[in-house]
């Protein structure tokens, strides 16, 4: 009979979900708990998966609810949450980086060894089913001696660009490696053997707000066993290339681990005629293989087997296999090859220069602004305005740091949760404008009303009770109903009926503003409601989903064919016109649509693109109903298959909304505000595309 193992999951985040559905899927292993500091992330996840959740792990070990805990918090928590799960007893599985450096990796995997726990490293693609055949292939001599390697992880980092800069990715040039680099030196470590390091260089630096540089690219020459290694990061938008690739004598592999597919390309015998038609033939079956196959797998499962997905239950797999046996786990993901990857990674971070930061400053005058989720693309952008016009602010973060070094004598960046209702009111101390970016990511209405609803009344309330002259806060023009070109959009407007059957941002969005007026009214809440276009800019994303769904930086499908202008803005625009919402007395109890002159369809945008920055992007139109009846399918199946609750049902006019058929009339802020957004196309063009660095090189 196959031994249990209750499983926790320790960081309520992104990552958790993955790791979530991949213990559910394993034999041997029952998803039991989760923890996480912010008890109501934990218990909105927990409710969603039928589990506990603690606020802590002593809580957790006091209830001795789990055998086994996933460590998914930061990176620079690693360490002492796995040492604090090992001493309570329990094995422990550490997402990668698993540790800061190879010294403390050696000290979780000693620390497991004394208490006969076992310590696994999330080196998760080692787990794809393509891999082990890789892995196979090269064991087995079918690739005969291989010479050299290629491994590459070719895949734009957005955050580079736009942000957010607070996270713990960003902060250190070193976090880019130590996050990314443990995939393509676990690669390495496990084909080959122990690495050492030849070179390091570095290229495509890219200028951070506040000052500091952190490059784009990396080309580590290295050496493994026996065999020549080159390990390529490319970070900017560029073609995803994530991929082995191998040299052997008898044949060439190339491994894309980001879609699980392996393609081989060996030596034949034929003559030299018929050579290279053999030899395309052969090439052209493994690929159309490779992608039926992988086709059919996700098509069955319902996309539960995608690729990433795989490769966590691979993982999951062996290590819940081994402890089910009483066996160690495999070398692919045990406490040695992790320390040695961690090693690996420490001796090519020596190669690099030293940093020199700003000193911090010792003072600064109270600030009157609070600028909540400052550190996002419109949050940066207000805060370096109203630093400009001589304010001084503070900046609400999730973290403790943010991107405004170089003014960091007028602007404080604080930590306090959303959640915390003392918390956000001793942050407005002082505070005369406040303005509310806050958003939420929600898959359900349960969610979205815990998470952003009713945050927003909290922030509001705080307000109120601070004595604040302003909230402006920040609402989208995803909440009207934008499917009818014969419809002009003026605030006036109104959303409309039937908000739920809207898509959950747009709905939340909408009661968020319903729910503040409601205290204006009732209460006196100064608040003022402004919701911006498509926010173009230095600082914003290439990938920009308002315009339509993107297939990596070299292909996007418009929602609808591309032909209505668009309402783009201006980031510089929006950011003048929150100011002014915020100083204006006229613009207490009022909502303003903060929309840029008429310029551009998607497709003059793209057009731009390629006139000014060289780049053709592939555009496809997007016809509106394959996108709606692939949507109602996918409803169907995840709430009567996999009996999932609380999700939004699709509409034909909420797809239809999203291609932002109406037009916009934005004569309100004009008159009202004295706004005055850009109005010559070619000055639009320059500052949105010429001079925003959509492309990071």
């Amino acid at each position: 009979m196959t031994r249990t193992t209750r499983v926790g999951i320790i960081g309520a985040g992104y990552i958790a979900d993955w790791h979530a559905d991949a213990i559910v899927a394993t034999i041997g292993a029952e998803l039991a708990c989760v923890v996480d500091s912010n008890l109501g992330a934990a218990e909105s996840f927990a409710a969603a998966r039928g589990i506990a959740a603690f606020g802590s792990i002593a809580e957790m070990l006091a209830a001795g609810a789990a055998d086994a805990v996933h460590v998914l918090t930061p990176p620079d928590y690693h360490h002492a949450v796995a040492m604090e799960c090992i001493n309570g007893g329990l094995h422990v599985l550490v997402e990668k980086p698993v540790a800061l450096s190879s010294l403390d990796v050696a000290s979780m995997a000693k620390a497991a060894s004394g208490r006969s726990l076992q310590f696994a490293a999330g080196h998760n693609f080692l787990g794809l089913p393509s891999y082990e055949r890789l892995k196979a292939k090269v064991a087995s001599g079918e690739m005969g001696r291989v010479s050299s390697a290629e491994i590459n992880w070719c895949f734009p980092l957005g955050p580079l660009r736009s942000g957010p800069y607070g996270i713990w990715l960003i902060r250190d040039t070193r976090n880019l490696l130590q996050e990314l680099g443990p995939h393509l030196f676990a690669f390495m470590q496990d084909l080959f053997g122990d690495v050492e390091i030849l070179h390091l260089q570095t290229s495509n630096p890219i200028a951070l707000p506040g000052g500091g540089t952190r490059p784009q690219g990396w080309r580590i020459l290295a050496r493994a066993g026996n065999v020549d290694v080159t390990l390529n990061l490319a970070l900017v938008e560029t073609f995803d290339d994530r991929s082995v690739v191998l040299r052997g004598s008898s044949a060439m592999a190339r491994l894309d681990y980001a879609n699980d597919t392996l393609v081989v390309s060996g030596v034949n015998t034929s003559d030299l005629v018929i050579n290279p038609l053999r030899n395309a033939l052969g090439l052209g079956v493994s690929h159309l293989r490779e992608g039926v196959v992988n086709g059919l797998r996700q098509l069955s499962s319902l996309n539960q087997k995608s690729p990433y997905g795989l490769s966590f239950r691979g993982m999951c797999a062996e290590v819940y296999g081994a402890l089910a046996e009483g066996r160690p786990v495999d070398a692919r993901f045990n406490g040695e090859s992790a320390e040695k990857v961690m090693r690996a990674i420490d001796e090519t971070l020596a190669l690099l220069p030293p940093e020199t930061k700003p000193a911090k400053p010792r003072g600064r005058p109270r600030p009157t602004a609070l600028v909540i989720g400052g550190t996002g693309f419109i949050g940066r952008a207000l805060t370096r305005k109203l630093v400009a016009n001589g304010t001084h602010v503070r900046v609400l973060s999730r973290g403790k740091t943010g991107p405004f070094d170089d003014i960091a004598s007028k602007v404080e960046t604080v930590g306090v949760s959303l959640r915390d209702a003392q918390g956000l009111e001793a942050a407005m101390e002082g505070i005369e404008h406040v303005y509310d970016l806050a958003k939420s990511d929600d898959k359900t209405w349960a969610d979205a009303l815990e998470n952003d609803v009713a945050v927003t009344e909290r922030i509001a309330k705080a307000a109120l009770n601070a004595g604040v002259k302003r909230l402006v806060y920040t609402g989208t023009i995803a909440s009207y109903d934008m499917s009818d070109p014969n419809v002009t959009i003026r605030e006036n407007t109104g959303f409309g009926e039937a908000m739920e059957e809207r898509n959950i941002y747009a709905r939340s969005k909408a009661e968020c503003e319903k729910r503040l007026m409601a205290l204006h009214k009732d209460k006196g809440l100064p608040v003022s409601i402004a919701r911006p276009g498509i926010v173009v800019g230095a600082g914003g994303p290439l990938q920009h989903w308002g315009i339509g769904r993107w297939h990596g930086a070299g292909a996007v499908k418009l929602w609808g064919n591309g032909r209505h202008t668009l309402p783009f803005v201006l980031i510089d625009d929006v950011a003048d016109g929150l100011i002014m919402m915020a100083e204006r007395e006229e613009a207490v109890g009022e909502s303003f649509n903060l929309i840029g002159e008429p310029m551009l369809t998607a497709r003059d945008y793209f057009d731009a693109i390629h006139k000014t920055l060289g780049a053709k992007i592939r555009v496809s139109s997007g016809p509106l109903f394959p996108f709606f009846a692939s949507d109602a399918v996918k409803f169907f199946l995840k709430t009567k298959v996999l009996r999932r609750k609380g999700l939004s049902r699709p509409s034909l006019r909420d797809w239809k909304s999203r291609a932002h058929f109406s037009p916009f009339d934005n004569a309100k802020p004009k008159t009202v505000l004295g706004w005055a957004p850009e109005q010559k196309r070619d000055a639009f063009v320059k500052i949105a595309i010429e001079e925003a660095g959509l492309f990071g090189f």
